[in-house]
């Protein structure tokens, strides 16, 4: 690795929050480590195990173009199926994948990486610079409606590019011939190269979605990856197959033969379907547990429980009553016992939510900006929002629903909730679900109250929490704009003393807090079981799982 690479890398740890050391309870293994033999066996045993994965990721895929993803189940499968310039590796830092060489200039906002000469697609095209330079200036095309384009805007001129301001030519990626990429920064960004391997900015094969432009929708030949694994059957709504793919780069330390995702809506069916043998793995990362089932799994030493960067919360629409008051935002979440949902409800040792930054980014919000489980305070807030808008009682009020993706476990804490709210602010709540693909399309479209859902970093960096809702649009189905807490991301962004840069971040907590836009209801971990032999699964800090390395002894 060139010396810069070295001294940016340094940078990286200098300057970002590492989330490695949130690995409590954990049971996977290290990629590549060697297994050995028990002391007395004279000859290691030479039965073949059969080395397929089998899990359930509950439901539909929003996209597999990685361009167009913008959920955990998509990323499940994008992650094992395409690689960016670099990959996360087990120890939770980026490392050179598509690139094989990283150069920085001076002043860290121009990036010059070099494509690996046996970095192929899935089909034996090469992969190029032009590929790179294709699928994220497509991701910033307005007429394209990516979700996750704001994900790019650390290069220049894309935010710009992105609300039609300017061409997509003028963004600051450029492949200078087939095999060198140049990318230019608007600030130097300590965590660039975690982002290079997020799927946002993951390369797609140019010459097939040139020509055609639904290539992402079905497996076939026409659904080209350049990762570990390539896609060979997908029964939509039903199952995905993986296999590996024979033209990766690194296709030696591939061990699975097979992976196979089924989609079902059930929990209690997933953790069947492991106790019988159809599954290795049931839960986090891929699909859930029946919460009931939680304490009894533990008692018999199969659980595995590991803290996340992530934050499960409720949105609200500030554009609709009676939501369009921050008052009576606050009054709904300050009436929640988030104690009692972790205890009683998820079971899995999640940490109550007071503030929306995990823990392991900003230590200081495992207490967070306001008291759980506060009604006086939050009956003041009810009756104060009411007057502002007018109403005599909560009788006033418009009709109020709760809505979320079809899960038992989303259920059991909306029917907590609603009776918290009936109990503790005397308002009825009506509660409404739909599948994941209806739900979230429901969301993005603005047609919802108060909206369940997660946020599982991207990045180990607070601004991924925060940036969400720094503009409209995209991830921000709540309407909420603020110009102060705006201009505190902005002014972090070029920021180089991490002590004054972390403030800045805080303060504009503080503003989102107080403004209340979601309800912050937990701090996520993630919990499973798996098959015991089933080694080499790297879970990083931010929960998402890598099958590059897995193996079955």
């Amino acid at each position: 690795m060139k010396k810069r690479l070295s001294v940016l890398f340094s940078l990286l740890l200098a300057f970002s929050l590492v989330l490695t050391a949130c690995t409590g309870g954990g049971n996977e293994a290290t990629p590549g480590a060697g297994e050995g033999t028990d002391e007395g066996t004279t000859e290691p045993t030479t039965e073949a195990v059969e080395q397929v994965f089998r899990a359930n990721i509950t439901s539909e895929p929003f996209s597999l173009n990685p361009s167009l993803a913008n959920d955990s189940t998509s990323g499940n499968v994008l992650l094992q199926t395409f690689e960016g310039l670099t990959r996360i590796d087990e120890s939770g830092k980026p490392q050179p994948a598509m690139a094989s060489e990283i150069k920085t200039s001076e002043d860290l906002k121009t990036y010059t990486f070099t494509i690996r000469d046996d970095a192929k697609w899935s089909n034996g095209d090469p992969v190029t610079a032009n590929d790179f330079e294709f699928a994220w200036k497509w991701a910033l095309d307005p007429a394209n409606d990516a979700q996750y384009a704001y994900q790019l805007y650390y290069l220049k001129n894309a935010a710009q590019a992105n609300a039609g301001e300017v061409s997509t030519d003028e963004v600051g990626v450029t492949a200078v011939d087939e095999k060198t990429l140049q990318v230019e920064l608007e600030n130097p960004t300590p965590y660039i190269l975690e982002l290079t391997a997020f799927y946002t900015y993951f390369p797609v094969n140019s010459k097939i979605a040139k020509e055609n432009d639904k290539w992402y929708t079905d497996a076939g030949e026409l659904y080209t990856s350049n990762g570990p694994f390539k896609m060979t059957e997908w029964s939509h709504n039903d199952t995905i197959v993986l296999e590996p793919n024979e033209n990766y780069w690194d296709k030696d330390t591939v061990k699975l033969e097979r992976i196979e995702f089924s989609m079902i809506n059930d929990e209690n069916t997933e953790l069947n379907m492991f106790k019988s043998g159809q599954l290795t793995w049931a839960g986090d990362n891929f699909g859930s547990l029946p919460s009931e089932a939680v304490p009894s799994l533990e008692k018999e030493g199969k659980l595995n429980i590991k803290p996340t960067a992530g934050t499960y919360w409720y949105k609200f629409h500030t554009e609709k009553e009676p939501f369009n008051n921050a008052n009576i935002r606050k009054a709904f979440s300050y009436a929640i016992d988030r104690e009692a949902l972790v205890k009683s409800v998820t079971k899995t040792g999640e940490i109550p939510a007071m503030a929306a930054v995990p823990p392991s980014m900003f230590p200081e919000n495992e207490q967070g900006y306001f008291k759980d489980n506060d009604i006086e305070t939050a009956k003041e807030l009810l009756q104060k929002g009411m007057e502002e808008l007018g109403y005599s009682s909560v009788e006033d009020m418009p009709e109020i629903k709760l809505s979320y993706n079809t899960s038992e476990s989303h259920q059991k804490i909306a029917q907590a909730v609603q009776d918290m709210w009936k109990n503790n602010l005397g308002v009825n709540v009506e509660l409404e679900n739909a599948e994941w693909a209806v739900y979230i399309e429901k969301l993005h479209q603005g047609d919802y109250q108060i909206g369940r859902m997660g946020w599982l970093g991207d990045f180990n960096d607070p601004m991924n929490f925060l940036e969400l809702y720094k503009e409209l649009g995209g991830n921000n189905d709540t309407r909420w704009h603020d110009d102060e807490f705006a201009s505190l991301l902005e002014q972090s962004q070029t920021e180089t003393d991490p002590e004054k840069r972390t403030a800045m971040l805080k303060q504009a907590e503080e503003i989102f807090i107080d403004a209340m836009p979601v309800a912050p209801i937990y701090f996520y971990t993630n919990a499973w079981v798996q098959e015991d032999n089933l080694k080499g699964i790297v879970m990083s800090g931010l929960g998402d799982v890598q099958l590059k390395w897995a193996h079955f002894e």
